[in-house]
């Protein structure tokens, strides 16, 4: 019944539902808002006259209407679950499932049953960005995705579209997909969320990276620079090396060699002009749609990291909410060419000013910056996969409800990230480079 009620739009913002939340049908964006709000028993207030707006495109301008339309429509944390509606209810609920389908039958047939050729290569169709993927022994594409932000098996967040909604940058948070549900120790349970990041959160996390990912006193340092485990044998190393790599390798967006064939295809003067005329709210959504589309690899890529689903679900969703932009921030160095500062942006390489409309160079400038640093490491997908893997399982992470159990995973990374970087004899020379990064 849920992927039927899935074709009833939000009701706070239209955008595509995920099912009955709260006792009300809406998207996982407005879930995760109700449920936020109620949370940090939040007090908004509305700068214009309390009538806003509330759409999928402006929904995150003004969080108290945004919420109280949330409660005019019947949200509530106390609300009945599906399962228990009486039969007036699920009748009346069916009856809207079927209006809904046969509205969608009819806008097919208006479109002869397809999207036309412009329409298939605008939405990204036959392209690289469809790399299939398997979860759970099923066959998919990224594009099949019925929702941008939304993953199978549920992570769930908000991009800020323009500037001033920023400062509102949402949570990633992964629901429902797999993973025991909670702890019963000291650490909260997995319906306790630990507190947002904020989008200004993001130039802070470009430095904090540098210290956490590239210190001399980083556990990587260490691990690298002690012996190796006894209860570790070369097998476990090459049994957790082929996973991660493989995990990492059908997951990125492009193959190495897809990049190196694109190095020099970049955008013209003309080309970089038009994108700086754009509105900052359009380059920001475009931009968050990019970023929107990375994020879902990188929880792909965590979900396939063996004993990463078998942590608890509240861990899971820490690991991720914390570990996941630090990801992206690597994996951005791929598409970095250093000969002349270009980064691989929409099917093309573009200079930084090309996002001068983001209003926001300080930021723009800082990831080149990091691109440009950790391109010197000149990583392979090996070093770079358990690279990743073990900047996510960090222990430390607050709020963790079985840090041991995550750092028994770490450990484990980091043994097979020092073994290869001494198989490639480039240990020494790398290590000096992390150290010296930021000097």
């Amino acid at each position: 019944m849920r992927a039927q009620i899935e074709v009833i739009p939000c009701k706070i913002c239209g955008d595509k539902s995920s099912g009955i939340h709260y006792g009300v049908i809406t998207c996982e964006g407005c879930k995760g808002f109700f449920r936020r709000s109620q949370q940090n028993n939040a007090m908004y207030s509305c700068s214009r006259q309390r009538n806003c707006q509330i759409d999928r495109t402006n929904r995150n301008r003004c969080q108290h209407c945004r919420l109280q339309k949330c409660l005019a429509l019947g949200m509530s944390r106390d609300a009945v679950k599906f399962g228990r509606m009486s039969k007036k209810q699920r009748d009346s609920l069916y009856a809207e499932v079927q209006r809904h389908q046969q509205l969608s039958q009819e806008c097919l047939v208006g479109l002869g049953g397809g999207l036309a050729p412009r329409d298939r290569e605008e939405t990204g169709e036959d392209s690289v960005h469809s790399r299939p993927y398997s979860s759970g022994g099923s066959s998919s594409t990224l594009s099949d995705l019925d929702d941008i932000a939304t993953l199978p098996d549920g992570l769930l967040f908000d991009l800020p579209l323009t500037p001033e909604e920023a400062s509102e940058y949402c949570t990633l948070e992964m629901l429902g997909g797999g993973g025991r549900s909670g702890s019963t120790g000291s650490g909260r349970s997995s319906n306790q969320s630990s507190p947002a990041p904020s989008a200004a959160d993001l130039m802070e996390a470009v430095r904090v990276k540098h210290e956490y990912i590239l210190s001399e006193n980083s556990l990587l340092t260490h691990s690298l620079l002690g012996s190796l485990p006894d209860n570790c044998s070369l097998h476990d190393i090459e049994r957790i090396t082929q996973n991660v790599v493989k995990s990492h390798l059908e997951t990125c967006q492009y193959s190495s060699e897809e990049l190196k064939k694109l190095t020099w295809n970049i955008y013209t003067p003309e080309e970089t002009r038009s994108f700086q005329l754009k509105s900052a709210e359009w380059m920001w959504q475009q931009c968050a749609l990019h970023i929107t589309n990375a994020i879902q690899y990188v929880v792909e890529f965590a979900k396939r990291i063996s004993g990463f689903m078998d942590l608890c679900q509240n861990d899971q969703i820490i690991l991720l909410k914390a570990g996941c932009l630090e990801i992206l921030l690597i994996r951005m160095c791929r598409a970095y060419n250093s000969s002349n500062n270009t980064m691989f942006f929409d099917g093309k390489f573009a200079i930084p000013q090309l996002f001068k409309a983001l209003g926001c160079d300080d930021l723009v400038n800082a990831v080149f910056e990091l691109a440009k640093s950790l391109s010197r490491l000149q990583l392979s997908d090996e070093e770079m996969a358990l690279f990743s893997a073990a900047v996510l399982l960090a222990p430390d992470r607050p709020w963790l409800a079985e840090s041991q159990q995550v750092q028994k995973l770490q450990e484990k990374v980091y043994v097979a990230l020092q073994h290869s970087l001494h198989m490639n004899r480039a240990t020494t020379e790398k290590l000096d480079k992390v150290r010296n990064l930021f000097d």
